[in-house]
């Protein structure tokens, strides 16, 4: 009795231990596959607090909460299923659906510097409120954005899990979805509420708290244009990475083989940090190559077809 006690804990302690070890390997490889999609995150999180403009403030987090449950949805019941069929029976797939993702974000960075440069981003800007019968359009529109940047986030966390067994891609994907909606539209609640916050502040009778509140609306403006700028950045240099990377992986060595050797000369050069600058080097590379490669989409987008109707 006691020998089969002792085997059956010997067999509850390998339990123990094997799922201890997924629970470690599902940490790994969602850690990893959330890492990558920051630049997009950083974008949808910039992104999303234009559709509350113009929205009244008891609206504004039940306006977010619809928009994060249909991004919810997006993932979870499109993106993700489609994503593992696709990892599971066409994996070769994969990479040029996800050059085609990172040219897309190219292409929203370099439009976005295009807007700030020329002038026209600043047309889209409304301070019309936004009425009950808009808020269905509103959240549609958001929500149909939204499947975009889902798509990429999953398609980029697919990409670094690919390699796993199907249950623990499917797991990945799937808690990456979860957590990464919290965190978007979790921080957009917390942005978009700021205001408020610091105006209920600022009309409190003990000075500091007075003063610390006129000091969050002042800084509102500033966060996100902060943000927005981050995006942008973020938008580029993951897209361009996204793109030379996969180049690489066709064969197409050429372009990303000279960030490499940027990459390996900065090692070279100062080995006490050359983790650091070599990583600095490979990100400013990809960023650069990402406006280039997004600003030559914006010119077929816009500026070819403005031509061909001024020449007729």
């Amino acid at each position: 009795m006691s020998g089969g006690l002792a085997a059956l804990l010997d067999d509850i302690a390998v339990l123990a231990k094997m799922a201890a070890a997924s629970v470690d390997d599902v940490a790994a490889a969602t850690g990893k596959a959330s890492a990558k999609a920051v630049g997009v995150v950083v974008d949808d999180t910039a992104v999303t607090p234009r559709y509350v403009h113009g929205v009244r403030p008891s609206r504004e987090l039940p306006i977010i909460g619809k928009i994060a449950k249909g991004s919810l949805r997006n993932k979870l019941l499109i993106i993700l299923p489609v994503a593992l069929l696709l990892s599971q029976f066409v994996p070769w797939l994969l990479t040029p659906i996800l050059m085609i993702g990172g040219t897309y974000l190219c292409f929203e960075g370099a439009e976005k510097i295009w807007e700030l440069v020329s002038g026209h981003g600043s047309a889209e800007e409304t301070t019309e409120e936004v009425g009950d019968d808009q808020e269905k359009t509103v959240v549609s529109g958001a929500i149909r954005t939204d499947f975009i940047l889902s798509a990429e986030i999953m398609v980029i966390a697919l990409n670094e899990v690919a390699d796993q067994p199907f249950v623990l891609r499917t797991v990945v994907l799937a808690i990456v979805a979860i957590v990464i909606t919290i965190l978007v539209y979790g921080v957009v609640g917390v942005i978009v509420k700021m205001d408020d916050v610091g105006l209920a502040l600022a009309k409190r009778e003990t000075r500091l708290v007075a003063s610390t509140g006129r000091g969050l609306v002042r800084a509102m403006p500033i966060v996100l244009s902060t943000l927005s700028a981050v995006g942008i950045v973020a938008m580029c240099w993951v897209g361009g990475h996204i793109v030379l990377s996969g180049a690489s992986e066709l064969g197409f060595e050429f372009p990303y083989g000279i960030v490499h050797h940027i990459e390996e000369w900065f090692h070279r050069l100062v080995p006490a940090i050359g983790g650091v600058l070599g990583w600095t080097a490979n990100t400013v590379s990809s960023a650069i190559f990402g406006v280039f490669w997004g600003g030559i989409v914006v010119a077929i987008m816009h500026l070819i077809p403005r031509r061909k109707a001024a020449a007729h």
